[in-house]
């Protein structure tokens, strides 16, 4: 969430950015500010009276001493109201503060000066294209190729599960899997450490970067234990930093994990859904850094490049997209997006976003670092999918097919041990 300090020293700069989102911040600040008065107000009145106590205990014990019982008593007798009115206020600070944070955890992270204005995708801005589309003599959508191929079945899926859950096969098993390896490996190779996180995570976690309240209903729950299955890794991997100070030497951290995800928002009609273009469930290696501020956005370009290395090696277009305030998400300052493009359904997927969410999340989750003057200060966070799985096994399966089959990327060739998916695979 956004500081309190931010919120009341700069309102105006809050209310102001927020539009770039197309979110009118006004009344939900002045809600803010008023609830932070109302607490300041409990707490100075109860510090006086807490003085008064104070200095009330130091009197009675004088008044004994000096054999004056009958004062005492008097003196005494005037605590209890004393501490009743304490009670009183401490109760209306909890509710103060209580509301308080309601209303703070409804307010979005403030955009990047570098976001641009927009309602939606279509107001997304293209900052750079590569690879090459390629020219198909044979040109089948990957949900006909698969059936041909036998290498990921939707009915088994929807037979044992439901919609959006698919099961792969044999040497489509074994691309999945092959992937996953080198998308690992490529993230170790530039310094990141890995984590085999949880796939389901508590409230707190839930909260601490941002998926709740705000995306509550797009997350499957297990009700009976208040658990959430992880919609990305970037929420087990982030968390595992919640409630933490670092030192200064800890820095960077960067981590990797493979986890499936789970999103309860994906449609099941329309050409936009079909086979692989959106899943209930699915694969994704996350890149997760903690910074200090004035690193990260370096480190966001770093992360970024790091994206634009894995589209080069396997041989997709692709192209990178700087996100409109209209479509960046509720807990990020800046968004980049890389889309492959599809040979054979002729339209953009999107395989990865990298995002920096400066202080947002670390406020929520409490993860500081002690500065050199022995100062505690928020971390950065930044994440990004590097890469969801479904999206490129579409991309692979489509702008790789050939009249008998799909060509496996070279670079995937020493974790599946074969160069090619025909026709009689199984």
């Amino acid at each position: 969430m956004l500081t309190l300090k931010l919120i009341r020293d700069d309102k105006d700069f809050v209310i102001n950015r927020l539009k770039i989102k197309n979110f009118d911040a006004t009344e939900l600040v002045e809600k803010i500010i008023a609830c932070d008065d109302r607490r300041k107000e409990c707490q100075f009145t109860k510090d006086n009276i807490l003085k008064e106590l104070n200095n009330i205990a130091k009197q009675v014990g004088q008044l004994f001493a000096q054999g004056k019982k009958d004062e005492a008593e008097q003196a005494k007798s005037k605590t209890a109201e004393l501490k009743e009115q304490v009670r009183e206020l401490e109760a209306k600070q909890a509710e103060a503060e209580k509301e308080l944070n309601g209303y703070m955890l409804l307010l979005p992270n403030t955009p990047h000066e570098s976001v641009p204005c927009g309602k939606g995708e279509d107001d997304n801005v293209v900052e750079k294209m590569g690879g090459t589309i390629p020219e198909l003599k044979f040109k089948k959508p990957h949900w006909e190729i698969i059936k041909d191929l036998n290498i990921i079945n939707f009915d088994l899926g929807t037979k044992i599960t439901g919609a959006g859950f698919p099961v792969y096969l044999g040497k489509g098993a074994k691309l999945q899997r092959a992937l996953i390896t080198f998308f690992l490996d490529e993230a170790e190779k530039a310094g990141y450490a890995e984590v085999l996180p949880p796939l389901m995570v508590n409230e707190d976690s839930g909260y601490g970067t941002g998926q709740l309240p705000d995306k509550e209903g797009q997350m499957y729950h297990a009700t009976m234990d208040n658990y959430y299955l992880i919609p990305t890794a970037e929420v087990p991997v982030t968390n595992l930093y919640r409630d933490v100070i670092l030192n200064e030497k800890d820095f960077p951290i960067k981590n990797v994990a493979y986890s499936a995800c789970f999103r309860r928002e994906a449609g099941s009609w329309g050409a936009n859904v079909r086979g692989l273009n959106r899943l209930h469930e699915f694969d994704k290696v996350e890149i997760v850094q903690i910074r200090k501020p004035e690193d990260s956005y370096q480190a966001l370009e770093e992360m970024k490049a790091h994206v634009e290395g894995l589209l080069i090696k396997l041989g997709l277009p692709y192209r990178v997209l700087r996100l409109c305030g209209g479509d960046i998400s509720f807990t990020s300052s800046l968004t980049f997006d890389f889309e492959v493009f599809s040979a054979a359904q002729e339209k953009w997927l999107e395989v990865s976003s990298v995002s920096n969410f400066e202080d947002f999340q670390a406020n929520r989750l409490k993860l500081r670092y002690r500065t050199a003057d022995k100062k505690t200060q928020l971390c950065h966070t930044l994440n990004g999918s590097a890469l969801a799985l479904p999206r490129i096994m579409a991309a692979i399966i489509e702008n790789y097919q050939t009249e008998d089959g799909i060509i496996v990327p070279e670079v995937l060739r020493k974790y599946t041990g074969f160069d090619k998916i025909d026709i009689t695979t199984m």
